[in-house]
């Protein structure tokens, strides 16, 4: 699972293959599996109701761009879709 999730990011980025804000000083490095999972985990989902669908609750921007790279909407999580 690690590999894969750090293939589609890197394929993501493109060429350069780096990205900043996954280490304190914003360097750009090549994330791994590792970080990304690292920076994810503290991800929530906010519970929908019958007129609110349910949302990954984002707290940092490393967490947003990582969604995207992955193709991951927040306002609809795959898992969800029906």
């Amino acid at each position: 699972m690690f590999c894969l999730i750090e293939r589609q990011v890197r394929q993501a980025l493109g060429p350069d293959q780096t990205m900043r804000g996954l280490y304190p000083d914003n360097r750009a490095v090549r994330p791994t599996g590792r970080m990304i999972f690292y920076h994810l985990a503290s991800l929530t989902l906010r519970p929908g109701t019958t007129t609110d669908p349910p949302t990954i609750l984002i707290s940092r921007g490393v967490q947003a761009h990582l969604l995207e790279l992955l193709g991951i909407d927040e306002t609809r999580p795959r898992w969800l879709e029906t």
